[in-house]
């Protein structure tokens, strides 16, 4: 509505402009508006103190308009005007100055044009101030439109040219409401009215071009400033400031010398610098090969808050580029030219380091800057916090994390609560939850799907689903589904993929196949594919259940839907068909995936070698595994257990002790599983001697592959396997919720102590493991 009052009001003041254009009064407002524009030549930002000062007239009623206008009582600013025009007295175009000023300063457009029209009414002279005014409101107010038409309307009589300060103010609006067309078409105005640039027009080319994300445009506003100007301190604090937000990092480190020359020079020609702010007015001179050019004398205040914020900014310019050289080298020239840094140039050097070396290195500037009582910005803490959470050091993560003051965004949070969820810690994500509640933050998606993943499965490590994990899992699932409702998010892709994981581990079937049901349809109303990772998970989650004619239909449903299997879904089916024992519909998989173009992988043969192995079909499953090998696919310690675990079920000592060989040459550690399940092989036997120097041996193996780590772990830990006090065994127990694999090689060693009242630390001497080695080697070179 406000817009169309003014294009209204402007098509009214066209037409009175056209009608006075041909008229001698209106020749003699052209003049006037000529040369008030003229006037304002030396100056940008124009103030309208001095446009008034010399006029008395009708002071008090111009002074309660501006109070009225200022208070937001337009209504009676509308009616004072109204009577302002009837007065009796004779009115000058000068009584309207201190509006107009006030309108352009507000900005208030629509009162401007509210106290043009009244003007018009009245026969008023028309004066150029009020013009070049009415256009700066208009500028101001956004009404880009308007003021372009003010100036057509301007431009259609050859007399009258608006002049360089009119047009600066026209480019500044352009580049604060970021139009490119509209700037495009004033740069094409001042070159078809001969208009040139100065300091401050380059100034706004220069915001034009970062807009533009345009370095090569910088560099000739450069060149050009250079050549036709003298460039004073403020002009090249514009030019680093361009640069940086470019990341041209050489390029503003070149600016910044030139800063430094004209702040030293202006300190030593005093007597030159200018009485209206920090205009130093100062050719800028090369500076030498060797850097900044440095002097004893003291710089000024607002002279070093520039070149603060210059350096300020060079520093995050090296942060984002990875140029942590730069960015140190600029913090001790800082201190060199008596610059103290600041909480931003620090935030901009921590950035750089945690982003190069890691955030120990973080760490340390934070002590410094502590040591100087400077305190540090909140987004310091948050990236040191959040770089600390990427590197599992939680406890460091969550103290900065409460050392942050104000929190902007939640992404911190959602770092802290990942790295719980890999250290599987909910507890102290249950934590970091409710500071987040507390502080009233507004989760995102990834909030969701992290929360899914680590909160959704009840039971710890080793343990099996039971009811009340089950309950417990529903009610914690339904929590974070009401949090995602009433803070209006939806499932993700990876939210309903973590949350259908957590049930199938939990082994929730049924509300597992609710919830897929219920994914189906939002993502059809949101014209969006499920994904085949989400039916992978449930496919998966089938499979491990051994619920086998579930897993058929889900597949069977998918392939119908059009939905196209990948790689991993082969794989699951294949898996399937191990467990119904299905060697054909196995073989038909394969031959399917490798007609869609993938590849077999580790866990496809894998799965395949699994059923062979369940048929006894030792040798088909060792042709697979050559197969492998041939093809570059490297087994992995899941594969090789795999033949160890049916060895040992059916009694295959030779299978048993090749495929030990076999991982001790691949250097692939065993695990507890290995253990076992060699062991048993030999006991089951009656080999009981063997089956004790085989479990050392593998137990130590377990430990490390390198003579030096049996060694380190040896002088570590014998005393606790000699021993035969129970706390030493209670010892043992603690290192397993941070090292399973080795608490349980522990208690194997001083299992075999107990029986043989000794334990080899050279798994490679033992009789049993050189045998093995003989016979790998004959076997392969033979």
């Amino acid at each position: 509505m406000a817009i169309t009052r003014l294009v209204v009001r402007l098509k009214c003041i066209n037409a009175s402009f056209r009608e006075r254009a041909s008229s001698d009064m209106g020749r003699k407002n052209e003049a006037v508006f000529f040369e008030a524009l003229r006037s304002f030549g030396t100056s940008n930002d124009v103030g309208g103190e001095e446009c008034h000062a010399k006029e008395p007239i009708a002071r008090r009623k111009q002074e309660e308009i501006v109070n009225a206008l200022h208070l937001g009582e337009r209504s009676r600013a509308s009616q004072l005007l109204t009577e302002f025009g009837n007065s009796d007295r004779a009115l000058k175009v000068q009584s309207f100055f201190p509006i107009f000023e006030y309108c352009s300063r507000t900005p208030d457009p629509l009162f401007a044009m509210e106290t043009w029209k009244l003007m018009m009414e009245k026969d008023i002279k028309l004066s150029g101030i009020c013009y070049f005014f009415t256009i700066k409101a208009l500028c101001k107010g956004g009404y880009l439109e308007e003021a372009f038409g003010i100036i057509s309307v301007l431009r259609e009589n050859s007399d009258i040219h608006p002049t360089l300060p009119v047009y600066n103010n026209l480019l500044k609006a352009c580049v604060r409401m970021k139009s490119l067309k509209y700037a495009s078409e004033c740069l094409q105005l001042m070159k078809q009215d001969g208009v040139g640039h100065d300091i401050f027009t380059y100034t706004y080319l220069l915001e034009l071009a970062v807009l533009q994300q345009d370095v090569s445009v910088v560099h000739e506003i450069w060149r050009e400033c250079v050549n036709r100007h003298s460039l004073d301190i403020i002009t090249l604090q514009k030019f680093v400031w361009s640069f940086t937000s470019l990341r041209d990092v050489a390029s503003a480190y070149m600016a910044l010398q030139q800063m430094v020359s004209v702040a030293f020079q202006c300190k030593r020609n005093k007597e030159k610098e200018s009485n209206k702010g920090v205009r130093f007015g100062i050719e800028a001179k090369e500076v030498g090969d060797d850097g900044l050019s440095f002097s004893g004398q003291p710089l000024s205040g607002t002279v070093k808050k520039l070149l603060g914020w210059s350096f300020d900014a060079i520093i995050h310019a090296c942060a984002s580029t990875h140029n942590i050289l730069l960015a140190e080298e600029l913090m001790s020239q800082m201190q060199d030219l008596g610059l103290e840094p600041s909480s931003g140039a620090y935030d901009g050097l921590i950035k750089g380091l945690v982003y190069v070396k890691g955030f120990h290195d973080g760490m340390e500037v934070l002590k410094v800057m502590l040591q100087k009582n400077i305190k540090p910005k909140d987004s310091t803490l948050a990236m040191l916090s959040e770089s600390c959470s990427r590197g599992l050091e939680l406890d460091l993560a969550e103290t900065l994390l409460d050392q942050i003051s104000k929190y902007n965004h939640v992404n911190v949070f959602n770092e802290l609560l990942e790295a719980c969820d890999n250290l599987d810690q909910p507890e102290r994500g249950l934590r970091v939850l409710a500071k987040l509640k507390y502080l009233k933050l507004m989760p995102d998606i990834r909030t969701y799907e992290l929360l899914f993943s680590l909160f959704g499965n009840v039971n710890v490590p080793y343990e099996d689903a039971n009811s009340l994990s089950q309950a417990d899992a529903a009610k914690r699932i339904n929590a974070i589904e009401m949090d995602m409702m009433k803070n209006d998010i939806q499932h993700s892709h990876l939210s309903m993929h973590n949350l259908l994981r957590a049930l199938g581990t939990e082994g929730m079937k049924e509300e597992m196949f609710q919830y897929l049901n219920s994914a189906e349809n939002q993502f059809f109303y949101r014209y969006a594919h499920l994904g085949i990772e989400i039916y992978n998970t449930v496919l998966h989650s089938l499979v491990e259940a051994k619920e086998t004619r579930m897993t058929i239909e889900i597949f069977k449903k998918m392939i119908s839907c059009g939905f196209s299997p990948d790689a991993a879904t082969y794989t699951i089916m294949i898996d399937c068909c191990g467990i119904i024992k299905c060697y054909r519909s196995a073989c038909a998989l394969i031959s399917l995936l490798i007609r869609e173009g993938f590849c077999m992988n580790v866990v496809t043969y894998t799965t395949v070698i699994k059923i062979l192995l369940s048929f006894e079909a030792f040798d088909e499953a060792f042709k697979l595994l050559y197969q492998a090998c041939s093809e570059g696919i490297q087994p992995d310690l899941l594969l090789y257990n795999a033949f160890l675990r049916a060895a040992d079920e059916k009694g295959r000592i030779d299978v048993i002790e090749l495929i030990v060989e076999m991982m001790h040459q691949d250097k692939i550690q065993p695990d507890p599983s290995t253990c076992g399940h060699v062991f048993s092989a030999y006991v089951n036997k009656g080999f009981y001697s063997t089956a004790l120097e085989a479990l050392q041996v593998v137990s130590l193996r377990m430990i490390s592959e390198e003579d030096d780590g049996v060694e380190e772990c040896r002088l570590k830990y014998e005393d606790l396997i000699l021993n035969e006090h129970s706390v030493a065994q209670s010892q043992i127990m603690k290192i397993f919720k941070d090292s399973p694999f080795l608490a349980v090689a522990l208690l194997n060693l001083r299992w075999c102590a107990m029986i043989l009242s000794t334990v080899s630390w050279f798994p490679n001497r033992s009789l049993w493991a050189k045998r093995l080695s003989s016979e790998y080697t004959s076997r392969h070179c033979g």
